[in-house]
């Protein structure tokens, strides 16, 4: 009984996970993501799209603007893992490692983007932001 509740952890915290990066290489990704300029930490579309990649419990960008009462699709794909996202405040979601969804949103404001599929122990952590200009 031990053993099948071993296996069965080890498999909740590998979900996510999809190769076998060293903790050096994750760390100097790290190290190497947040020395990003700002154009690189917030996305914008002119209206037609926004493209969001989900790694190893985060996302490519922190924030995504699109401009209020245009149409935008909003395309994800899981590089790492098996991810989905609801954009919250605005009935958004994807429940597919790669989809997509086209809608408008109508009213200004930021609003709170998450991965909706469990990935293990840090999926609490995948959080980034829609900013509807």
């Amino acid at each position: 009984m031990l053993i099948g509740l071993l296996l069965s952890v080890l498999l909740v915290v590998s979900a996510c996970s999809s190769d076998k990066t060293s903790d050096t290489e994750k760390d100097t990704a790290t190290e190497t993501s947040s020395t990003e300029t700002s154009s690189e930490t917030a996305a914008s579309t002119d209206g037609s799209g926004v493209e969001i990649i989900a790694t190893d419990f985060e996302f490519d960008k922190k924030e995504y603007v699109v401009k209020a009462g245009e149409e935008v699709t909003v395309k994800l794909t899981s590089k790492q893992g098996n991810h989905g996202i609801d954009i919250q405040g605005l009935n958004v979601s994807i429940k597919e490692a790669n989809g997509s969804v086209t809608f408008t949103p109508e009213e200004p404001g930021e609003y709170k983007i998450i991965c909706n599929v469990f990935c293990g122990t840090g999926h609490g952590e995948m959080v980034s932001t829609l900013v509807v200009q």
